[in-house]
């Protein structure tokens, strides 16, 4: 087994890259006739089909945090981890049927415009820098940093700052397109995603099978899976008792049980499609039933995820307990890698294009994004008030290019420190802290006329100040058993410390912050004058529209049967 990539994989890898570059220079070639259209840059605004949105949205989506730390989870969690995955799918229905409406209707196309639509432009203002400086300064750098290191692991090592040189070009060539490009190669991207990673899968099982000498076929292996980490393959984890071991609470402190269904990972999930530039933007600017099916077809494929990125990390726990993968290092953040050892030559190449299109494809539509709100949301309102479109689509490309020159100068040398925390760590550490808030300020002004500006800005500090309390120092200042909450003991940085599990953590914060809200807006007027007008025209469903909804319910309905 050569870690190091043969001929034939550098091949494949060129094949796709090829591929990739062709039909994103054929996309912008034919929109060549808009270049200077601010719209069709920005959201490429009507010329997006519903497949094109529902697979931008995935490729968006996974990348190689996902590859390497949902896999890392689920070599620790098993598949409690897809909850992430099937929770996602709920949400998007949710945002489908609800939220969009909502910005179709109001022709919201940033979220800052969003704010300051329903709020004031102070709101807005405070959450388009906050949310630039989050895109660039955590999302892009550590998609980078993660990406690089893969990649340069599954190369046989000396290439990491080559390697993330080409990652940060190929994802400009195809941003500088505009999101038309980026979400029709996200067509291809996604394709060479899933298969690149179904494979990793089947090869992973069949490896599983061969080790315990029970066949040579996917089915054998799943069954060896279950037989050999049944506890692997429940979706809840329990409660720690008096005796448990440091392991079992470690898994609980990292995803709470039942109680992670009551609050937080509604929030996270629904903070991130629905309330989220990154994500939205590419339904923002279709009409409403493309953008609606678009979603729901991203919601199918996000009941697939966790085949490609969850069970690799399940097989390889399973091989490295019974002493069959001794080249596993660093951990559980070592299971995808290891995992990919085992591949041949040329199916080899085929994961490194599966992981490069997960990671060019996020970094692309994140630079889009980040592009977007600096164009739309502060440089022409502040500083080029007449601009022409020509203009905007101008400072866009120049926005593209200095984020992803920022993201490549703090990721050179590991500046940001996110190697030492860890990518999926890193970015949960400093997302998280503002979801409550975000989440809080979105629905209310959605959904309750009441809701006012002074609101908006006192949650959104709430939220992040009680994110703080209650991951940083309520057990210190509280005792670690109130009526809120449990803190458990682990090891943290080499010390012995209680913590309260995040997805706690984060339900607490959006309660309290939802109180403040909610106690503010009931001192001023009874509709606040910036509220949006709701019918119920707006969420009507057409039948094909319900029937997806009700499959994607179904099936998740049986998973969770199957696996409770």
């Amino acid at each position: 087994m050569n870690k190091n990539l043969a001929f034939a994989d550098y091949m494949v890898f060129i094949v796709y890259f090829v591929i990739v570059a062709t039909y994103g220079y054929s996309i912008y070639r034919k929109r060549k006739k808009n270049e200077h259209d601010a719209k069709a840059y920005f959201l490429a605004e009507g010329t997006l089909t519903w497949w094109a949105i529902g697979a931008s949205l995935i490729a968006s989506n996974i990348s190689a945090e996902q590859f390497i730390g949902m896999s890392g989870e689920g070599f620790f969690l098993g598949v409690a981890v897809a909850a992430y995955e099937w929770i996602a799918a709920i949400a998007l229905i949710i945002i489908a049927v609800w939220f969009i409406p909502v910005y179709l209707k109001n022709k919201i196309y940033t979220m800052p415009q969003f704010l300051k639509t329903r709020y004031n432009e102070s709101t807005a203002l405070i959450m388009a820098v906050f949310w630039l400086f989050l895109y660039v300064f955590v999302n892009l750098t550590s998609i980078l940093y993660l990406g690089a290191v893969a990649i340069n692991g599954i190369a046989g090592g000396g290439l990491l700052h080559p390697v993330m040189i080409g990652l940060a070009v190929f994802a400009l060539l195809i941003s500088l397109g505009g999101m038309k490009v980026v979400a029709y190669t996200d067509v291809i991207q996604v394709a060479v995603l899933i298969i690149g990673g179904l494979v990793t899968s089947y090869i992973a099982l069949t490896t599983v099978a061969d080790s315990f000498g029970v066949g040579h076929n996917v089915l054998a292996g799943f069954k060896a899976l279950m037989n050999q980490a049944p506890e692997h393959f429940k979706m809840i984890i329990q409660r720690p008792v008096v005796g448990s071991d440091q392991n079992d609470i470690d898994k609980y402190i990292t995803f709470p049980g039942f109680l992670s269904y009551l609050a937080g990972i509604w929030i996270i999930n629904l903070n991130y499609w629905g309330c989220n530039q990154y994500i939205t933007q590419r339904a923002l600017g279709a009409d409403l039933q493309t953008a609606r099916t678009g979603i729901l077809f991203a919601g199918f494929l996000k009941l697939l995820m966790p085949l490609i990125v969850m069970l690799p990390g399940i097989a390889a726990f399973v091989l490295y307990k019974n002493g069959h993968l001794p080249q596993l290092i660093g951990g559980k953040d070592g299971a995808y890698s290891a995992i990919l050892t085992f591949l041949p030559t040329g199916l080899k190449g085929l994961s490194v294009a599966a992981l490069t299109a997960a990671i060019v494809a996020s970094l692309a539509g994140k630079v889009n994004s980040i592009s977007t709100i600096y164009t739309l949301d502060i440089h022409k309102k502040y500083f080029h008030k007449e601009g022409s479109e020509k203009s905007q689509v101008y400072t866009g490309r120049i926005a593209v290019v200095v984020a992803m020159i920022l993201a490549v100068i703090f990721t050179w040398d590991d500046l940001l420190g996110i190697g030492g925390k860890g990518g999926f760590t890193f970015i949960q550490q400093y997302t998280g802290y503002i979801s409550p808030g975000v989440f809080a300020m979105f629905i209310l002004g959605m959904f309750w006329k009441r809701t006012t500006g002074a609101a908006a800005i006192a949650g959104l500090l709430t939220g992040f100040g009680l994110s703080i309390l209650f991951n940083e120092f309520a057990p210190q200042l509280f005792g670690n058993e109130t009526f809120l909450y449990t803190a458990f003991h682990t090891i943290r940085n080499g010390k012995d410390v209680f913590v309260i599990p995040f997805h706690i953590c984060m339900g607490l914060s959006f309660l309290f912050t939802m109180i403040v809200m909610v106690a503010m807006s009931m001192a001023g007027p009874k509709i606040n004058p910036k509220a949006f007008e709701l019918d119920k025209e707006m969420f009507k469903l057409k039948p094909q529209t319900t029937a997806m909804i009700v499959v994607t319910l179904l099936v998740i309905f049986a998973l969770y049967v199957k696996f409770w």
